[in-house]
C-alpha cells in the first residue's frame, strides 16, 4: 500500500487524482509542510511525497505521476511508446513544473520577491505574478485549441497535473478563466469526472 502525503488543493492533488485513476491501494495523510515530522519524510518540506514501501519515498510531483503511470500501464495515463509522444508528455509535465507553477510563487509569497514589505510593494509583486500566470496560461490555452487533452484525444497524467494550478488561476485571476476558453473547457471537463469530484470532496476543497 502506498501512502500519499498531501496538502488540500496543492500540487499533491494531481497525485491524489492519479492514484484513483489507476485504482491503486493507498492511504492519504494530510500534513503540515513545516511540521518536523513531515520534514523527516521530505526535507524539502514540499508536497506531494509518496511512500511506496521498502523505505522508498518519492518526491516531486511530475516524477511521482510518471512513476504511477508506468506502474499501472493498463490505466493508459502515460505517453504512447514512441519518441514524439513521450517528448510531448515530458514537455507539458516540465512546463507545468517549471513555468506555470513557479509563476504563482510571487502571488502566494510576495515577501520573498522584494525587500520592501510595504503593502503597496507586496501588492505590486502579486500583480506582476498574476501577469506572469496569464502569460503561461496563454501558451496552454493555445495548445488546447482543438484538443480534448494535452496529448489530444486521450487523457494522461499531465491533465491531472493541470487541475490544481488551473483551480488556483480560476480563483485568483480577475475574471477567472474567462479569457482562456480552451483551458476553461478542459478544466470543466476534467472536474466533472466523478473520481476527481470525490478526491476534491475528500480533500475538503469541492466548491460546487
Amino acid at each position: 500500500m502506498y501512502t500519499l502525503y498531501y496538502k488540500p488543493g496543492a500540487c499533491s492533488l494531481a497525485v491524489h487524482i492519479v492514484l484513483e485513476w489507476v485504482n491503486a491501494e493507498y492511504k492519504a495523510v494530510r500534513v503540515n509542510k513545516a511540521d518536523q515530522d513531515y520534514l523527516s519524510i521530505n526535507p524539502a518540506g514540499a508536497v506531494p511525497a509518496l511512500d511506496i514501501g521498502n523505505g522508498v519515498i518519492l518526491t516531486q510531483c511530475s516524477a511521482i505521476l510518471q512513476f504511477l503511470a508506468r506502474q499501472y500501464p493498463e490505466a493508459a495515463l502515460d505517453a504512447h511508446p514512441d519518441a514524439q509522444s513521450e517528448a510531448q508528455l515530458a514537455r507539458w509535465a516540465a512546463f507545468l513544473t517549471g513555468d506555470l507553477h513557479p509563476a504563482f510563487f510571487p502571488v502566494f509569497m510576495p515577501e520573498r520577491y522584494t525587500t520592501d514589505t510595504s503593502e503597496i510593494a507586496l501588492k505590486n509583486v502579486k500583480a506582476a505574478g498574476l501577469l506572469l500566470v496569464e502569460k503561461k496560461l496563454r501558451i496552454i490555452d493555445q495548445h488546447l485549441q482543438g484538443r480534448d487533452y494535452f496529448l489530444g484525444s486521450r487523457r494522461t497524467y499531465a491533465d491531472a497535473y493541470s487541475v490544481p494550478m488551473v483551480r488556483w488561476a480560476k480563483s485568483l485571476l480577475p475574471g477567472g478563466l474567462a479569457r482562456f476558453s480552451n483551458i476553461e473547457r478542459h478544466h470543466e471537463q476534467l472536474t466533472k469526472d466523478k473520481t476527481i469530484v470525490q478526491v476534491m470532496k475528500d480533500e475538503g476543497i469541492y466548491d460546487r
